[in-house]
């Protein structure tokens, strides 16, 4: 599938809402199921991530029903409930599903396989599974190109108390982090992780949520300690907020189109994630937000662009951390704002779907950008006049399809994004979404 994308005919405009915010999506799954009983789901995006999730739970036997269409109702089977699994685990093109439940599956008392599609067997895992078996699991990769480094299928052979550890991780990266989190409720003594920058603090929100004993003893630091654990979780029911990555697509769109106003209702605001928020602002963006309240843990609230003149910013460091997911659609950004932007410290970008740091600065040279990549990043000059009559490619990565279709709307003549069946992933609906705010996009 493809989408054509035309300039629209007038601003954009209207209020939409957007696909639960699957990071938490996972987690919530992941927790209720290990809870005391019964808890609902509410919010899920739809999107074919969390449904790995969900798949990977059912066969390590938990009982999970539809209650609507963004609710599920999860039985839970207690903190030593899970079963082996009577096959590998499929996590389709979810790498948060593979490393969160290789976490999970380091406790568990028996060993199961974890494998992906084409794109997720060449994600890197040694960062995951390295400090999981100093814990005490034992997990074999398939061997890369890279020495050292192990890409799934995963087997993960667990093991009940898990050791503690002090691990000092060379990436911030929340997914890292999040497995070590899982992995320490099973483990004998605490489990402290060190990041040289904060991740996504989800995982640590909703244990605490939980009672857990979770601490946060300086920035990029947090210790979960087991020996406080009764090692029961209760069952309670989480409310997934409006995911902030992929209202960030409906925001650029609202800011670059001109005469625009576009509000997103209902997204997740938690400060690891407000990155692309600060960024855009920096590059002079008028955004709002208002009616925000807290949700499960996690502050939530609505989100208004209007239509800006844009200029270029540097982002690096924590900035690039807590923006990193939003980089691609920041690039279209960058294209339309005056001045070269510098995007540093964002190497995370290539062991994605796709190598989005390479893949963005190729569709925007399609577009007549000019654009360098950076070992760890990129720099874009603008403000280009985007070309139209082109055909770009998503590079079977959803968000590099996405970033292409709004920058089709500031095109000077229509476009066409192929392979963009991705989208489903994160983002259902996507096209329908731009198209409620008057965007002229059409999926073919």
């Amino acid at each position: 599938m493809s989408y054509r994308v035309r300039p629209p005919a007038r601003p954009l405009a209207g209020a939409v809402t957007v696909p639960g915010d699957k990071s938490i999506g996972h987690r919530a799954l992941i927790l209720a199921a290990l809870g005391d009983g019964r808890a609902r789901v509410s919010g899920l995006g739809g999107g074919q991530d969390n449904q790995r999730t969900v798949d990977a739970l059912t066969a390590l036997g938990v009982a999970i029903t539809p209650a609507g269409p963004d609710a599920l109702v999860i039985d839970g089977v207690g903190w030593g409930g899970l079963t082996a699994p009577a096959q590998p685990i499929d996590c389709g093109n979810s790498g948060t599903s593979m490393r969160l439940l290789a976490g999970l599956l380091a406790g568990q008392p028996f060993s199961s396989t974890l494998d992906g599609d084409r794109s997720l067997r060449g994600r890197p895992m040694a960062r995951v599974c390295g400090p999981l078996s100093a814990m005490g699991a034992r997990i074999e990769g398939a061997p890369g190109a890279r020495p050292g480094e192990i890409y799934p299928p995963l087997c993960v052979a667990g093991r009940r108390p898990l050791l503690g550890i002090d691990y000092a991780s060379p990436i911030a990266s929340a997914q890292v982090k999040s497995a070590l989190l899982l992995a320490g409720l099973y483990a004998q003594a605490p489990v402290r992780v060190r990041e040289p920058a904060p991740s996504r603090d989800h995982t640590e929100r909703m244990l605490r949520a939980l009672g857990v004993p979770v601490s946060v003893p300086a920035p990029g630091e947090v210790v979960l300690d087991p020996t406080g654990f009764s090692r029961r979780l209760p069952a309670r029911d989480w409310q997934v907020p409006g995911d902030l990555s992929s209202a960030a697509f409906l925001l650029v769109a609202g800011l670059l189109v001109p005469g625009s106003q576009v509000t997103v209702r209902g997204v997740g605001l938690n400060p690891t994630r407000t990155g692309v928020l600060d960024a855009l602002r920096a590059m002079g963006a008028d955004l709002r937000t208002s009616s925000v309240r807290e949700e499960g843990g996690e502050p939530v609230g609505d989100v208004t662009a209007r239509a800006s003149a844009l200029h270029a910013t540097t982002l690096a460091g924590t900035l690039s951390v807590r923006a990193l997911d939003e980089i691609p659609i920041l690039a279209v950004a960058a294209a339309c704002a005056s001045g070269t932007t510098v995007v540093r410290d964002a190497v995370e970008l290539r062991v994605k779907e796709s190598d989005r740091i390479s893949q963005i600065v190729k569709e925007l040279a399609r577009l007549g950008v000019r654009a360098r990549e950076l070992s760890d990043g990129l720099e874009i000059d603008g403000p280009a006049r985007l070309a139209g009559g082109v055909t770009l490619k998503s590079g079977g990565d959803h968000r590099i399809a996405m970033a292409c279709a709004v920058a089709g709307l500031v095109a000077r003549a229509p476009i066409e994004i192929a392979d963009v069946d991705n989208v489903a992933t994160s983002f259902p609906g996507f096209e329908s979404s731009l198209a409620a705010l008057g965007a002229d996009i059409l999926k073919q």
